[in-house]
């Protein structure tokens, strides 16, 4: 009785004591929780509600000399779904042919792609949406489907400087032409914006906060004529058809400034359209003006005159006797049609394209100093334009120690190798004086902020007199006027100098068999030279002489000439002796 008594007076005291133990570990965990371990938990609990997602940086345009938009980026978008939730509500099948219907799209690949790991909070349902297109699928308001701003790349020109432009790949990245070698300026930054999200996953309205901002890409601005490359590229086209060639290239410069009005490839590439190029040729995805090198031939008989003239070793009329055939000091050199032995002077070697009268006059210079002069020109090195996979051409083997046959070859242009740019660049250094502008085709780079910075260039320089320039540019209008070409070459109103090449191909194992390269390049107006345009033809197979390129360089010169309202010539030709 008693014990019961005391019992009962005990219980009180011992459910007051749990009470109390109860409450002191409630306490203790409350501080842990509140005080001690607040902020990790805090953290953590952030952690698991955040989410960061990546701002692309909009890639930059690239523009023509006058603005004109050649590549730009429009916006477009992606859609990520989270499969984990799509399959916690479930209907995946019938909200994945709601959202193929909105997209336009078939529904196997939609559904696909929300089933394919259920356990996944991350999928791909479609990318380049629409703005159009995304307002129908937001319209279904489906809780598990995510929106993110990306951009397409876009090239409203379509195939207009599309050699040179070049292209980026399906995720964005650079590819090939001044989109891949000017990506520096070109591309944007990224950014970092984070949310919190609710139970279901789906962005909670107000919480974005902005990690990191994103940053545009700068504006690439060219020296190209987008009109004027058009005009080229469709000329080219029309006549590399008619004649057979393989591929075909134009080159416009501006003479006192190096800049390139016009790079003109065909066939070339529609950077809309990649794939449709690239089955049919790759070497077409790129710029042959700038990564093809080929042996010139005769038109590389200028650049040794003009260097002899410099040197003091002739003038335009200093005297040879050229034959059909040479046979000297181990070399064995012919002109391409049969004659008899021809009184010509310098003038007249040009004009008769002879390979052996060029020979006999060019040996009058040392091996070396035509080396140095070829230099000079360019020749051996790529231009200032850094162009991607550019070429830098080669001098010959052994040069400039080349051996007999090689260093009669070329002096007219066999044995060495050259781009089209360059030789538009070495023509436009006669033109211009004889002073070496550098090449350009970008003009400038603008970044968001609107800083302006100039590609780096090297400084002009003189490669030969002024005289020895001038007397060249003669020369050559006499080969305009006097030459086989005479009639395919005028443009009324204006003086023209010009030079043909008919290049046998080197299959690369000492044969010459493969067949011509043609080219012609040309100077206007050459009382005053504004202009060089250069033309080749590969292995045009209906057509195998200069006279497949004459029409070509004539139509783009007139419309250069026109374009930018030059003034007519007005005094005649000089009349120079191509024979004595």
């Amino acid at each position: 009785m008693r014990r019961t008594r005391r019992a009962a007076r005990l219980r009180p005291a011992i459910v007051l004591l749990l009470v109390v133990v109860s409450a002191a570990v409630f306490l203790v965990h409350l501080v842990d929780v509140q005080v001690v371990h607040a902020s990790a938990l805090r953290a953590e609990s952030k952690d698991r509600r955040s989410q960061r997602v990546d701002v692309p940086g909009v890639r930059g345009d690239i523009l023509d000399a006058s603005g004109v938009q050649l590549a730009t980026t429009v916006p477009r978008y992606t859609i990520t779904a989270s499969p984990r939730l799509a399959a916690a509500g479930g209907g995946v099948p019938a909200a994945g042919k709601r959202i193929a219907a909105a997209l336009g799209v078939g529904s196997a690949a939609i559904v696909g792609r929300l089933t394919a790991d259920p356990t996944s909070d991350y999928a791909v349902v479609a990318r380049s949406v629409t703005l159009a297109a995304l307002t129908k699928v937001k319209a279904l308001d489906v809780p598990w489907l995510y929106y993110q701003q990306t951009g397409k790349r876009v090239y409203p020109s379509g195939a207009v400087a599309g050699n040179i432009v070049g292209f980026v790949g399906a995720q964005g990245q650079p590819q090939a032409g001044l989109e891949y070698s000017d990506n520096a300026c070109l591309a944007g930054s990224d950014g970092v914006t984070q949310y919190e999200s609710a139970l279901d996953g789906t962005a909670i309205p107000g919480s974005a906060v902005v990690e990191k901002a994103a940053k545009p890409g700068g504006t690439v601005r060219l020296t190209i004529d987008r009109d004027l490359q058009w005009y080229a590229q469709q000329v080219l086209a029309a006549r590399a058809k008619q004649t057979g060639a393989k591929w075909g290239s134009v080159v416009v410069e501006e003479v006192a400034t190096g800049k390139l009005l016009a790079v003109a490839d065909w066939p070339t590439v529609d950077p809309n359209d990649v794939n449709a190029t690239a089955s049919r040729d790759t070497a077409a995805l790129g710029s042959r003006a700038f990564t093809a090198p080929f042996e010139p031939g005769s038109t590389m008989k200028s650049i040794t005159s003009a260097a002899l003239l410099d040197a003091g070793l002739a003038t335009p009329r200093s005297e040879v006797t050229a034959p059909y055939r040479l046979v000297a000091g181990g070399a064995n050199v012919n002109d391409s049609e049969y004659h008899g032995a021809e009184r010509l002077t310098l003038t007249g070697v040009l004009v008769q394209s002879s390979n052996t009268g060029m020979s006999l006059l060019g040996s009058r210079m040392a091996d070396a100093m035509r080396y140095r002069y070829l230099q000079r020109f360019g020749f051996g090195t790529p231009t200032d334009v850094r162009f991607g996979a550019e070429a830098s051409g080669d001098l010959g083997v052994g040069a400039p120690r080349w051996d007999p046959q090689s260093r009669l070859a070329t002096m007219f242009g066999q044995g060495l190798t050259t781009t089209a740019v360059q030789m538009a660049s070495a023509y436009a250094t006669i033109a211009n004086g004889g002073v070496k502008e550098p090449v350009r085709l970008v003009d400038s780079c603008t970044a968001a902020d609107g800083t302006v910075t100039k590609p780096a260039v090297s400084s002009p320089s003189r490669v030969v007199s002024a005289s020895a320039a001038r007397s060249t540019v003669s020369m050559l209008e006499n080969v305009a006027t006097k030459g086989w070409l005479a009639a395919d070459v005028r443009i009324p109103g204006y003086r023209v100098g010009i030079k043909t090449g008919t290049a046998q191909e080197s299959d690369g194992r000492g044969s010459y068999a493969k067949g011509f390269l043609v080219s012609m390049a040309g100077v206007a107006p050459a009382d005053h030279p504004k202009y060089v345009v250069y033309v080749d033809l590969d292995a045009p197979s209906k057509m195998n002489t200069s006279q497949a390129t004459a029409p070509v360089l004539r139509q783009v010169m007139a419309r250069v000439l026109q374009q930018h309202d030059v003034v007519p010539s007005g005094t005649r030709s000089p009349d120079l002796p191509t024979s004595w």
